[in-house]
C-alpha cells in the first residue's frame, strides 16, 4: 500500500490560486456587462479562458500537492485536452450567464450544466493523465459527492459572476464571492482526489512530461494568462474611468453652453447677460467707470415671419446675429433675449462712443440680407443707457434701455435714442396697459362692434364682420392696434379669439330669433388661434351652444397665415368647412400667394386688400389685375370681398367689375351690437325713401 501525503505549501497555492482565478473571471464578467459589439466577445472570451486556465492550474497544482514515494509523470496529450475543455466549458458557461440584462433560471441551468460538466470532465481527464500501468480504483460515494459539488459549485460562480458584474462598490463583495468560489472549486477537486484508492501497487511510466517540469509549465502559463488578465482589466478600468470624466466634462461644458447661451444663435442668453452685467456694475462702481448698455429690436421681423415661416426667419435672426457679431470688438457682449431682441453690453463706453456705435449697427442691419433665393430687409431699432447716468441697478438699466428703444420705434424705426427720463414714464404706461390686459376678460372689459357688409348694389345687408374692442376703464375704448400685439406675444390672443368666437356666435343666434335668419358674421382669427390644438373642438361647443346653422359662421385668416404652411392650411380648413364654418382669405394680394395656390383650399371668399381699393380707378393698371383676380375667382367659386370702400365712385367701380360684397365706411363703420337695430331702421329709411322717389 502506497503512503500518500500532502504538500501544505502548493495545497495553499492551489487555493491562492482557485481565488485568483475566480477574483479574475468576476472582474471580466464586470468588463463583459459594460461592454459593446467586438469587445464584449473579447471580454467573455477572455474571461473564460482565465477561468478555464484558473480552475486547470489549481487542479494540477493539487495534483503536485499529492506526494508519492515513485516519481509520477502525466501524459501531455491529455493533459492538454483537460486544459482546453476546462477553457471552451467556461467560454460557453459565460456567454450563457453574463451576457444579458437579465439572467433567467433556463440560462443559469444551461451554463451550470455546461460549467459542471467541464470542470468534471477537466478533473477525471486530468487524473488519467497520471501514467501508471494499474487502474485507478474509484470510490463512487466520494465521485459522486464531487460530481454534485462541481455542478453546485458552477451554479454558484455564474449566479455570483452575473449579479456581481457592476460596480465600483461591489470590490468587498466580489472578494468575498471569489473567496467562497474557490473553497468550493478545490473541495470539488480534493473530494475527487479522495475519490482515488492508489492501495494496489503502481508502476509510473518513464515517457511523459515529469511533475516538476509540468509544475514549471502549469506555474509560467497560469502566472502569465491570469496577470495578464487582471492588468489588462485595470487598464480597462482606468480608461473607461478616464473616458468617463472625459464626458462627464463634455457633458458639464454642454450643459453650460445650453443654460448661459442661445440655440439657435449661440450668443449668451438672458441668464448669462444679467451675470455679466451685475459683474460689470460691481466693477465700475468701484473703478468709478462708465459703460454702455443697448436694448436692439429688428423692425419688420414679424413681417418675414409672417410671409416666409418660421424657417427663413431663423435663418434671418443667425444672419444678423453674425452680422453684428462681425462689427463689435471682443470685449463687447452680444446677448440674444429671445425672439429678435438683441443686447449689447459696451465696457468703458462714454455716449459718444455708444451713439457711434449704435448708427454703425443700423447701417449695417440696413443693408439687404440675401437668404439662398431671398432677398429679405429689416431694420435695427436701439435704445441706449449709460450707466450710472441712466440707472444704477441691473433692473434699471435694462428696463430704461428698453423705454429708449421703444421710444425709437414709434419716433420713426430704424435708428437709435439715447435714454431720457420722459421714455420712462411711456414705457411704464404700456407695462401696466399690458398687465391689465391680463384681467380684461374677467372684468367683461371686451366689446365687439360690427362693421355691416353688404352685396355690391350697396342696399341688401349681408351680415357683420365682428371687430374687437377694448372698454378701458381710465383709457376708455381702445383700438385693437394698441392691445393686441402685446396679446399676441403673450398668448393672450388664444382667450381673447375663443371669446370672441363665443360673443359673436351669442349675438348672431340673438339676431336669427329677431327675424333676420339670413344673416352671417364673420370673426378674424390670429396665427396662434388658427394653429391651436382645440380649435374645432371650440367652435363645435360655441355652434351647439348657440344652435348656429352651417355656413352663418365665418373666420377670416390673412393669405400670409394661409400660405405660412398651405398643407396645415388645407388640412385646417377642411375641418372647418366639414363643421359647417365657412373661410374667408382676408388681405390678399399684398403676400407672395396667387389663386393657384389658394384652389387646395376650401376658401369661400377672397377678401382684396384695401391697397388695392384706395388706390383703385377706371383706367389704372389695378382695375386690371383686379379684373383679373375677379375672372379666377369665379372659376374657382370664390366670391370677391372688396373692404374699406369709402366713396361713391369706389362702390361704382368695385360694382362695376363685378365684386360680390362690399365692405367700408362709405356703407357702415363699426358699431355696437345695442346700436345694430338703430342702423337697420335707419337703412330701411334710406331704403323708403329710394324707392318713393323712383
Amino acid at each position: 500500500m502506497l503512503l500518500v501525503t500532502w504538500d501544505s505549501v502548493l495545497v495553499s497555492v492551489s487555493l491562492i490560486v482557485a481565488f485568483i482565478a475566480a477574483f479574475t473571471a468576476l472582474d471580466t464578467a464586470g468588463r463583459v456587462a459594460v461592454s459593446r459589439g467586438c469587445l464584449a466577445k473579447l471580454w467573455l472570451v477572455g474571461g473564460g479562458t482565465a477561468m478555464g486556465i484558473g480552475i486547470w492550474a489549481m487542479h494540477f497544482i493539487g495534483m503536485l500537492a499529492m506526494m508519492m514515494p515513485v516519481t509520477m509523470r502525466y501524459d501531455i496529450p491529455l493533459t492538454a485536452l483537460s486544459l482546453l475543455v476546462a477553457i471552451a466549458t467556461s467560454i460557453f458557461a459565460f456567454a450563457q450567464s453574463v451576457q444579458g440584462s437579465h439572467l433567467t433560471r433556463r440560462r443559469l441551468m444551461r451554463g451550470t450544466l455546461i460549467l459542471g460538466s467541464g470542470v468534471i470532465a477537466m478533473h477525471y481527464i486530468g487524473m488519467n493523465a497520471l501514467m501508471i500501468e494499474t487502474a485507478i480504483r474509484w470510490n463512487m460515494p466520494l465521485v459522486t459527492l464531487s460530481v454534485v459539488i462541481a455542478y453546485a459549485a458552477s451554479g454558484a460562480a455564474l449566479w455570483l459572476a452575473f449579479h456581481l458584474r457592476q460596480g465600483e462598490s461591489l470590490l468587498i463583495l466580489r472578494v468575498c464571492a471569489a473567496l467562497v468560489m474557490s473553497i468550493a472549486i478545490a473541495g470539488m477537486h480534493y473530494t475527487g482526489m479522495a475519490a482515488a484508492d492508489y492501495s494496489q501497487p503502481m508502476m509510473m511510466q518513464h515517457h511523459g512530461v515529469s511533475e516538476e517540469g509540468l509544475a514549471v509549465w502549469v506555474t509560467i502559463i497560469t502566472l502569465s494568462i491570469l496577470g495578464l488578465t487582471l492588468l489588462i482589466s485595470m487598464l480597462d478600468a482606468q480608461l473607461r474611468a478616464a473616458r468617463l470624466a472625459a464626458k462627464l466634462k463634455r457633458a458639464n461644458s454642454e450643459l453650460r453652453q445650453l443654460a448661459l447661451h442661445d440655440n439657435l444663435t449661440a450668443l449668451p442668453n438672458r441668464v448669462m447677460l444679467e451675470q455679466q452685467l451685475t459683474t460689470q456694475i460691481k466693477q465700475a462702481t468701484l473703478q468709478d467707470e462708465t459703460f454702455a448698455l443697448m436694448f436692439m429690436d429688428l423692425d419688420g421681423f414679424k413681417a418675414v415671419n409672417d410671409t416666409w415661416g418660421h424657417h427663413v426667419g431663423d435663418r434671418l435672426l443667425i444672419a444678423v446675429a453674425d452680422r453684428l457679431q462681425a462689427e463689435v470688438s471682443e470685449d463687447i457682449l452680444l446677448a440674444r433675449l429671445g425672439g429678435d431682441e438683441f443686447v449689447l453690453l459696451c465696457p468703458q463706453y462714454a455716449v459718444h462712443q455708444a451713439t457711434n456705435l449704435a448708427q454703425q449697427l443700423v447701417q449695417a442691419i440696413d443693408v439687404p440680407f440675401e437668404l439662398d433665393r431671398y432677398s429679405l430687409r429689416v431694420s435695427l431699432s436701439i435704445g441706449i443707457v449709460i450707466f450710472p447716468l441712466h440707472g444704477r441697478s441691473q433692473q434699471e438699466m435694462m428696463f430704461n434701455a428698453d423705454s429708449a428703444m421703444y421710444h425709437t420705434k414709434h419716433s420713426g424705426r430704424n435708428g437709435w435714442c439715447l435714454f431720457e427720463p420722459a421714455m420712462s414714464a411711456v414705457a411704464q404706461h404700456q407695462l401696466a396697459l399690458a398687465n391689465d390686459l391680463w384681467n380684461a376678460l374677467e372684468y367683461q372689459e371686451m366689446r365687439l362692434f360690427y362693421q355691416p357688409k353688404f352685396r355690391a348694389g350697396g342696399t341688401v345687408l349681408m351680415g357683420f364682420e365682428a371687430l374687437l374692442r377694448w372698454q378701458h376703464p381710465r383709457r376708455g375704448l381702445l383700438m385693437p392696434d394698441m392691445f393686441l400685439a402685446r396679446a399676441e406675444k403673450t398668448g393672450q390672443i388664444v382667450a381673447l379669439g375663443n371669446w370672441v368666437i363665443n360673443e359673436a356666435c351669442r349675438q348672431l343666434k340673438q339676431w336669427r330669433d329677431e327675424g333676420n335668419g339670413d344673416w352671417s358674421v364673420s370673426v378674424n382669427l390670429s396665427a396662434l388661434q388658427f394653429q391651436q390644438r382645440d380649435l374645432i373642438e371650440s367652435l363645435h361647443q360655441a355652434l351647439q351652444r348657440h344652435q348656429i346653422p352651417d355656413g352663418a359662421l365665418m373666420l377670416e385668416i390673412t393669405e400670409n397665415i394661409a400660405m405660412r404652411d398651405p398643407q396645415f392650411s388645407q388640412q385646417r380648413i377642411a375641418e372647418l368647412h366639414r363643421l359647417g364654418v365657412k373661410v374667408a382669405i382676408d388681405n390678399f394680394g399684398i403676400g407672395y400667394a396667387n389663386l393657384l395656390h389658394l384652389k387646395h383650399l376650401e376658401a369661400s371668399e377672397l377678401k382684396i386688400d384695401r391697397a388695392f381699393i384706395n388706390s383703385l380707378r377706371a383706367d389704372s393698371e389695378d382695375a386690371t389685375v383686379v379684373s383679373a383676380m375677379l375672372t379666377l375667382a369665379r372659376s374657382l367659386n370664390l366670391r370677391m370681398v372688396a373692404e374699406g370702400v369709402e366713396t361713391e365712385e369706389q362702390q361704382r367701380l368695385l360694382t362695376g367689375l363685378g365684386f360680390d360684397t362690399l365692405q367700408g365706411y362709405l356703407l357702415g363703420k363699426p358699431t355696437p351690437a345695442e346700436r345694430i337695430g338703430e342702423f337697420t331702421a335707419a337703412l330701411a329709411f334710406t331704403d323708403n325713401v329710394v324707392s318713393s322717389g323712383a
